[in-house]
């Protein structure tokens, strides 16, 4: 009779490491989460404040604007102003300046620049001047001076002037006691001066008087006077 084989079954080797014991392996229990720092969230709270008050501060700038009238691109002294010269800018106001409003715009259209106007410039009323147009009917001159025939307190436009001519080297001693021929103009604009300290000072002459003060000029026989300012 043949012999039986009983065929045992091995358990896992890793039943074996559980001491017996059967059944599902415990879960870790993670515990609660975290919630979120509390720095990070007055932070937040913080930034979150500051930009409703940024946002208020510009705006309540916004609202204290007004629009007044600015130069739109360099206008010349004695030139008259046309609304091509202009344009709009809004600004915060300040008790320091005085520019004229936006609807004011007429107080300013058809006078004269009273001096030279960059561009940019916030218009005042003093940046014109009343009355006709510095060049209207007159005809300009450019003098050449330099320093002796001006006087040393800086000429503007619209300033009232006397155009001397004074005497040469070879005029007799007569001519040079004579009382000199002056000719009235008004200043439209001085020149920046040249390396030899000289300046172009352009004249609004009547046209019957031009041609003898450009001759005057071409000479350099000629001084200017500052007639006195109102």
């Amino acid at each position: 009779m043949a012999p039986t084989l009983t065929r045992q079954r091995r358990a896992p080797a890793g039943d074996a490491a559980k001491d017996g014991q059967s059944g599902p392996l415990p879960v870790a229990d993670p515990g609660p989460r975290r919630s979120r720092r509390p720095a990070i969230i007055a932070v937040g709270v913080t930034l979150t404040a500051l930009g409703g008050l940024t946002a208020g501060y510009y705006n309540m700038k916004a609202a204290n604007r007004v629009e007044v009238i600015a130069v739109a691109h360099p206008i010349p002294a004695g030139k008259v102003i046309s609304a091509d010269d202009l344009k709009s800018a809004s600004v915060i106001p300040d008790p320091a300046l005085h520019p004229v409003p936006l609807p004011r715009a007429h107080d300013i259209l058809g006078k004269a620049a009273a001096a030279d106007l960059p561009a940019g410039t916030l218009i005042t009323d003093d940046s014109v001047r009343s009355g006709q147009p510095l060049r209207a009917g007159k005809d300009t001159v450019g003098v050449l001076a330099k320093i002796g025939q001006l006087p040393a307190q800086s000429l503007q436009a619209g300033d009232e002037v006397q155009v001397v001519s004074t005497p040469g080297p070879q005029d007799d001693k007569a001519a040079t006691a004579a009382r000199p021929a002056t000719i009235g103009a008004v200043v439209l604009q001085v020149g920046e001066p040249d390396a030899n300290n000289s300046r172009v000072v352009d004249l609004a002459v009547n046209p019957v008087d031009s041609p003898v003060v450009a001759s005057w000029a071409a000479t350099g026989r000629i001084a200017i006077i500052l007639k006195a300012r109102p």
